[in-house]
């Protein structure tokens, strides 16, 4: 449980940090911040396999490319949100996702959990859902140039694409078991890495100029999301049902945060749905499952 409630915490902090080092006048933000990525989680990476006397396999790293290229195409569609839309209506769109997770598992492998638990993960989704749909309806996108539901695309887009890498994490590490907590976190990691090689290739071959040192934002949205990453993959191997509850409504705290530190309003009804949501979480918490 303790890894849910961290990886929560590492990642709702994260959003913040995208949404300020993402503008939407600067032109494949997007890709440098997925470049980013890449490269601390490939640091990252090895210097887990080099501590724990670790090493790659290459088939295994095949074997969970779906759920690589789900998580790396959602996250680089979520940048692109971001450059256009404020932090509190991308992130409850997106972490639908967890939504979306919670019901393919419980549908699909009829996990046995005590009723309180459903209650809980009920108030967590519902929360979230509310949020969405409260953010649907106000459709605030701010310095809006396309058209709006062409915008509002790219978290729909990530909240698919994030569901199903989720669902099938949930598959390949606690329901089937079918590889192994180091190896997942070493093959996504690298497979990030490789991510930012064909990036950087790219940007450069567009001749466009990359300063890491002054990425401070991205660089920190970077390093929070590697150690989300770390503890997410314990936390989807032990209960992936109520795992995915918890990690998926990290958009709570973005919420909170992005009204604090950037001044975006939340609405009665949001704080409804907030409140409804953080019921679920604390329940969880208490039920320690």
């Amino acid at each position: 449980m303790i890894y849910c409630f961290l990886t929560f915490l590492f990642w709702g902090i994260t959003d913040l940090f995208y949404k300020l080092g993402n503008k939407e006048d600067r032109k494949y933000d997007e890709l440098i911040t997925g470049m980013i990525v890449g490269i601390v989680m490939g640091i990252h990476a090895t210097i887990y396999l080099i501590i724990n006397h670790l090493s790659i396999n290459i088939m295994e790293m095949i074997k969970y490319l779906p759920v690589s290229l789900c998580y790396i195409f959602s996250m680089v569609i979520g940048y692109r949100g971001l450059r256009h839309m404020e932090l509190s209506l991308v992130s409850p769109i997106e972490n639908t996702s967890g939504a979306i997770t919670s019901l393919l598992l419980i549908i699909f492998f009829r996990d046995k959990l005590p009723p309180l638990a459903y209650l809980a993960i009920i108030l967590v989704l519902v929360g979230i859902i509310i949020l969405s749909i409260i953010e649907r309806k106000e459709g605030r996108v701010v310095k809006l140039r396309k058209i709006n539901f062409l915008i509002i695309l790219f978290p729909i887009i990530y909240c698919l694409l994030d569901g199903m890498g989720t669902f099938l994490d949930a598959v390949y590490l606690d329901k089937l078991s079918l590889i192994s907590e180091d190896s997942a976190l070493l093959c996504y990691e690298y497979t990030f890495l490789i991510y930012a090689i064909i990036t950087y290739i790219y940007l450069k071959i567009k001749k466009q100029r990359v300063n890491l040192f002054k990425e401070k934002n991205k660089m920190i949205a970077a390093i929070l999301e590697t150690a989300g990453q770390f503890f997410y993959v314990f936390a989807m191997s032990y209960n992936s049902t109520v795992g995915a509850t918890i990690v998926g409504s990290y958009c709570i705290l973005s919420m909170i945060l992005s009204h604090i530190f950037l001044k975006e309003k939340l609405s009665e009804q949001k704080y409804i749905g907030l409140i409804i949501a953080i019921s679920g979480l604390v329940l969880l918490a208490f039920l320690d499952l």
